[in-house]
C-alpha cells in the first residue's frame, strides 16, 4: 500500500471523467483518473457502448482546451438542423414537420456526433501520451476522507492518493457522492431507453430528427457512412415492458417495427448494431460539492436523453471548474473555489433537469386529445421565429 500525490483525482474514467483528466493534465495539473472497469474502445467487443454523443458547439472548446477535439473531429457527423416531427394522429405518419436550423443563430452547426465507445479510444489515447496523467483502468475508488488541505482517496488496489481536489465522475451511483452524504432527487419515469444503429437509403443531410408519437421520442442522429450508405444512430424510448419486448424480437421483426415508428422518413432501415438498453430517470445531487470535492457529469444531474443536454452539461461543468482553477490555481479545491462553482452550475442545472423532465413527459403522452395539444403547442412554438430563435439558444446553453 502507497500513498500517491496529486493535484486531482478524478473518480471515474467514462467520457466525462476522461475529458476531465485530459482537460487538467493539458492545463498543467498533475492528475490520476480512475475507474473499475476498462474501457472498451471496439465496436464489436463485448461491453462496448454502441450509444453515441452529440457535443453541441459550446462545448468545443473544451475539448480544444484538453487535446481531444483534433483527434475527434475527423470522426464526426455534424448536426445542422434539429427536426422535430409530431406523428401522434391516428395512424404513425408525420402530421407537423418543423426543422431548428442552426445557421438562424450561428455559422457553426449546433453540433457533431460521436459513437460512445469511439470517444473513448481516443480520449484514452490521449491520456497516454501526457506524461501529467495517470489512468488507471480497473480500479475503483472506495473511500474519501476529505480534510481542509487535502482529501485522501482509497483506491481498491489498497493505495491511497492524496489530492488537492476530486472530481467526482463516477456515474448516477457515484461512490464519492455518497462518502459525503449528499442526498439526491430522483423521478423514474417506468421509461426505458433502446440504442442501436442503421443505415437508410435517403440521406440525413447532418439532420437530426426527433420523432413523437407516444411512449418517448424516437430520435435519429447522424453517424459517418457505412458501407457506402447513410447511417444513423437511434435512442428509441418506450415504456420499460416494451423496450424489453422490442429488444428480445428477431432482427426482422424488430426492423418492421422500428420502421412502423421511423414513420419511413429515410426509407427502410437496417439495424447494423446490436441493441443496448438501460433505464430512463431524472436526477440531481442536493449541492454539487463536498469539502475538497467537485461533483460533475451523472454524480451531479442526470436527464433523459432529449436534445442532446447530458454530456453538455457535464462539459458545462468541467468549463466551469476550469475556469476557476485558471483564476486561481493556488486555490483549487478549496472551499471558496468549490463554493463558486456550486453557486455557478447548481441552479442552471435544476433548471435544465426540471425543463427535461417536462419534455419527456410531453413526448410520453398517451392520449389522443393530449397528443392534438403537443401538436398544437409545437406548430405555434416554431412559428414565432424569436421564440424559436430563443429556444435554440437555450438548448445550446447560450444567450
Amino acid at each position: 500500500m502507497a500513498d500517491i500525490h496529486a493535484d486531482i483525482l478524478v473518480s471515474g474514467g467514462g467520457v466525462a471523467g476522461l475529458t476531465a483528466a485530459a482537460a487538467f493534465g493539458t492545463a498543467g495539473f498533475s492528475v490520476i483518473c480512475v475507474d473499475p472497469e476498462p474501457p472498451v474502445t471496439d465496436a464489436a467487443a463485448e461491453g462496448a457502448d454502441l450509444r453515441t454523443t452529440a457535443f453541441l458547439h459550446p462545448s468545443i472548446p473544451v475539448l480544444e482546451a484538453a487535446g481531444l477535439w483534433a483527434r475527434l473531429e475527423p470522426h464526426a457527423a455534424a448536426l445542422q438542423v434539429m427536426r422535430i416531427v409530431d406523428a401522434g394522429g391516428e395512424e404513425p405518419e408525420p402530421r407537423i414537420v418543423k426543422d431548428f436550423d442552426a445557421s438562424d443563430i450561428s455559422d457553426a452547426p449546433f453540433g457533431w456526433n460521436l459513437p460512445n465507445w469511439l470517444l473513448r479510444r481516443e480520449m484514452v489515447a490521449r491520456l497516454a501520451e501526457m506524461p501529467g496523467v495517470d489512468f488507471r483502468p480497473g480500479t475503483a475508488t472506495t473511500g474519501l476522507l476529505a480534510r481542509d488541505r487535502e482529501a485522501i482517496v482509497t483506491l481498491s488496489t489498497g493505495d491511497r492518493v492524496r489530492a488537492r481536489m476530486v472530481v467526482a465522475a463516477d456515474g448516477r451511483n457515484s461512490t464519492m457522492r455518497q462518502a459525503l452524504d449528499i442526498p439526491v432527487r430522483t423521478l423514474r419515469y417506468g421509461q426505458r431507453a433502446l440504442a442501436f444503429a442503421v443505415t437508410h437509403p435517403i440521406p440525413h443531410q447532418d439532420v437530426s430528427t426527433e420523432i413523437h408519437r407516444s411512449g418517448g421520442p424516437f430520435t435519429l442522429v447522424p453517424l459517418p457512412d457505412r458501407d457506402g450508405l447513410p447511417c444513423s444512430a437511434i435512442v428509441w424510448m418506450e415504456q420499460a415492458a416494451e423496450v424489453e419486448r422490442l429488444a428480445a424480437l428477431p432482427v426482422p421483426e424488430f426492423e418492421a417495427a422500428m420502421n412502423r415508428r421511423s414513420c419511413g422518413l429515410f426509407g427502410p432501415l437496417t439495424l447494423v448494431t446490436r441493441r443496448s438498453t438501460w433505464p430512463i430517470i431524472s436526477q440531481v445531487a442536493q449541492r454539487m460539492h463536498g469539502p475538497r470535492t467537485a461533483l460533475v457529469a451523472e454524480a451531479a444531474h442526470v436527464v433523459p436523453p432529449i436534445g442532446a443536454q447530458g454530456l453538455n452539461m457535464s462539459l458545462a461543468d468541467l468549463r466551469c471548474l476550469l475556469d476557476l482553477a485558471a483564476a486561481d490555481p493556488a486555490g483549487i479545491g478549496d472551499a471558496a473555489m468549490l463554493a463558486a462553482y456550486d453557486r455557478a452550475r447548481h441552479l442552471e442545472v435544476q433548471a435544465r433537469v426540471a425543463g427535461i423532465d417536462m419534455l419527456n413527459r410531453a413526448s410520453m403522452l398517451g392520449a389522443q386529445p393530449l397528443r392534438d395539444m403537443r401538436a398544437a403547442a409545437l406548430n405555434a412554438l416554431y412559428s414565432l421565429a424569436p421564440v424559436r430563435r430563443t429556444l435554440m439558444r437555450a438548448g445550446l446553453g447560450v444567450r
